[in-house]
């Protein structure tokens, strides 16, 4: 087992929730897939989605929803297999 950490690709406020009114995307715990999406960055109204990008699951999440965060910044850490 190992930890993996999920990254920003892009300067901007970080969501977890794809609308207000739906739930997050994930919590700790959630078991995701590489290219599951697990927030939302947005950059000047336009939003890119940031993906597991490792299988395995959620042990933190450790940027608050709506949080301003910059590149490479870690938004959580995923424990894999590996």
């Amino acid at each position: 087992m190992s930890e993996q950490n999920v990254q920003s690709p892009l300067p901007g406020v970080f969501y977890y929730r794809p609308a207000p009114d739906k739930p997050p995307f994930v919590e700790v715990g959630s078991v995701v897939t590489a290219d599951q999406a697990v927030g939302l960055v947005e950059v000047m109204k336009q939003f890119a989605e940031v993906k597991a990008g490792f299988d395995g699951t959620i042990t933190a999440i450790l940027v608050e929803d709506n949080g301003i965060v910059g590149p490479g910044d870690t938004l959580m850490t995923i424990e894999t297999g590996a």
